[in-house]
């Protein structure tokens, strides 16, 4: 379906998209000062999956539909920046986990998962850069569906890739502070702040948006 070129030239621009930081890294993060790796990379899967989900909005023309739809967009918009603050103060109000108890990682996986998930889903920002980035690369005289999941794809494989990374990585450093136990408290915080400090951002960012459209 593609040439050669064309899926290196999307794959390289993916893979500059995603290494930039941004609010799935964050949330990653945060996962993984929670709860340790596996917290993470559950965490990781999640928010692919969600950014699957996306591209298969955008095959099926939904994402064309919050384009279109103030109402739609601010509704999800700010469904997802409820959630947010919903993770960001229960765990700013948890409490350590207490000896005996199984891990938080080990108790919550699935759960880390299913809240990536809803994350992502819940960011319409997502599925309008996938409606504004993907078409750069679709051929006109061809069906549109296979080659937004075509490209869909390779941007979930290399978006996956560099999550796992980061959540190895910040699960190092949950692990560093679960062996500190002084820290456990400020560890549960640090997870708080950082699903805050999302929600700031994605309603600061959508005021952006709307304000310039």
């Amino acid at each position: 379906m593609y040439e050669s070129t064309t899926l290196f030239a999307f794959a390289v621009a993916s893979l500059v998209l995603v290494l930039l930081p941004g609010p799935n890294s964050l949330f990653i993060l945060g996962a993984g000062i929670s709860g340790g790796r596996r917290h993470a990379l559950a965490a990781a899967v999640g928010v692919e999956l969600g950014t699957m989900a996306h591209v298969l909005a955008a095959a099926l023309g939904l994402s064309a539909l919050l384009q279109s739809s103030a109402v739609a967009f601010s509704t999800i918009k700010y469904l997802g920046v409820a959630y947010l603050v919903y993770l960001g103060v229960r765990a700013l109000r948890s409490k350590p986990d207490e000896p005996g108890e199984a891990p938080h990682g080990q108790r919550s996986a699935l759960a880390s998962m299913r809240n990536g998930t809803l994350v992502n889903v819940l960011n319409p920002k997502v599925s309008l850069f996938f409606l504004a980035f993907l078409p750069q690369f679709i051929d006109p005289d061809r069906a549109a569906t296979p080659q937004i999941l075509l490209l869909g794809t390779v941007f979930f494989a290399i978006a996956l890739t560099m999550d796992l990374f980061y959540a190895i990585a910040s699960g190092a450093v949950g692990r560093w502070l679960a062996r500190r136990p002084t820290l456990l408290r400020q560890q549960q915080r640090a997870a708080g702040v950082i699903y805050l400090a999302l929600a700031a951002l994605a309603a600061t960012q959508g005021s952006r948006m709307s304000n310039s459209t």
